[in-house]
């Protein structure tokens, strides 16, 4: 079906062009290339019926068709029901292990519009930007369609910031919505998460900036220096504990140390605890602290609390009751922003059991956060 859609008002961006443009001549001798994507369920794949119809294959594909004469390598990253504060933490293991040449970076739905997640965005651009490989960096912002809401002014002031390209949805594909042009039911089940039909309107929003930046040719660009931080970044420097890389200090708790599937088989490599008054104690550098745990569909579950450096005053409730139905969450909660930074202890403890407790307590990791 074709769409009237203003694709040129798709571009959010423009951005310093010097590592694309490098890198589409690099693709153009016919050297290997790795075009990587990290984001949530968009990326991950999320209602498409397969997964070669994603938005992020099919972008892939733009590469592979542009540039017969290359060799490429496919890399998704992309986990459901996260935002770029995990994406900080994780993108080390998770995508730049494998050396991408090309990122492109999907947290617009899944972050909220707030400076919380501008300074997590800006943490993952910069760690990803800077990372030895020097890829090209590509931003999207994808959109609720029922009402237009996403991090985009947040997310766009960092793109600006660092003068990198991005494009958007909002702008785009949203419009057309609005003005009836596009019946949203023919392209989300949901408003949020894209069918093969708006996956394929994702990726053309995408393939049209990168086509136009092919079709410029080279420039005399040069890459800007990267300029200092806009916020407190205190995101870039992320490290998740978990029980292959952390030894903390078990009172109840037990390993799990099941085989992990893939990347988005979140709930490997973490502790498990089902009994009141069963603790782990870990020691955690950084001046910010997250726990990720499991919130479940099946009731009753158990309830924890987290204390940081004995202040049982402040502990937060870590509630594993999930008051959904689609499926189990992998929950984050940030328990110090903008502390000391210094070496803290952590302490999770089960305060709350029932007899008929559905699953256990489960533990995925603690994140201690700072700045480089």
């Amino acid at each position: 079906m074709e769409y009237r859609i203003d694709y040129e008002r798709g571009i959010a961006n423009r951005g310093n062009l010097f590592r694309l443009k490098r890198l589409m001549e690099r693709a153009e001798r016919g050297e290997e290339v790795r075009i990587g994507f990290i984001g949530g369920s968009i990326t991950q794949g999320s209602l498409a019926t397969s997964p070669e119809l994603c938005y992020a294959h099919r972008v892939y594909e733009w590469w592979e068709k542009t540039f017969p004469q290359a060799k490429f390598t496919y890399i998704n990253a992309g986990i459901g029901g996260t935002t770029s504060q995990f994406g900080a933490a994780r993108v080390e293991d998770d995508l730049l292990s494998k050396e991408p040449d090309f990122v492109l970076i999907e947290f617009s739905v899944n972050d909220e519009s707030t400076e919380h997640f501008m300074e997590t965005y800006e943490g993952l651009v910069r760690r990803v930007y800077l990372s030895q490989k020097k890829p090209a960096v590509l931003l999207a912002h994808n959109v609720y369609y029922h009402n237009g809401a996403n991090a985009q002014v947040m997310h766009g002031r960092i793109a600006r910031h660092y003068d990198l390209p991005s494009v958007s949805m909002q702008s785009s594909i949203y419009p057309e919505v609005v003005a009836g042009h596009i019946e949203n039911r023919t392209i989300t089940p949901d408003d949020l998460h894209p069918n093969d039909e708006g996956h394929a309107l994702v990726a053309s929003v995408i393939t049209y900036f990168l086509e136009k930046v092919r079709g410029e040719g080279t420039t005399g660009e040069t890459e800007p220096a990267c300029p200092q931080p806009l916020t407190e970044n205190a995101y870039e420097c992320s490290d998740r504990y978990r029980n292959d890389n952390s030894a903390p200090k078990l009172s109840g708790f037990t390993a799990d140390l099941s085989p992990q599937r893939d990347i988005t088989d979140c709930f490997k490599r973490g502790w498990i605890a089902s009994e009141k008054g069963d603790a782990i104690t870990f020691s955690v550098r950084g001046s910010g602290i997250a726990v990720q745990y499991r919130k479940s569909v099946k009731l009753p579950a158990p309830v924890a609390e987290v204390v940081v450096d004995g202040d049982d005053a402040h502990a937060m409730r870590l509630d594993a009751n999930f008051d959904e139905t689609w499926g189990d969450k992998l929950e984050l909660d940030t328990v110090l922003e903008h502390g000391e930074y210094k070496e803290h202890e952590v302490e999770v403890r089960l305060i709350e059991t029932h007899e008929n407790d559905a699953v256990p307590f489960y533990l995925v990791s603690v994140i201690g956060s700072a700045r480089p």
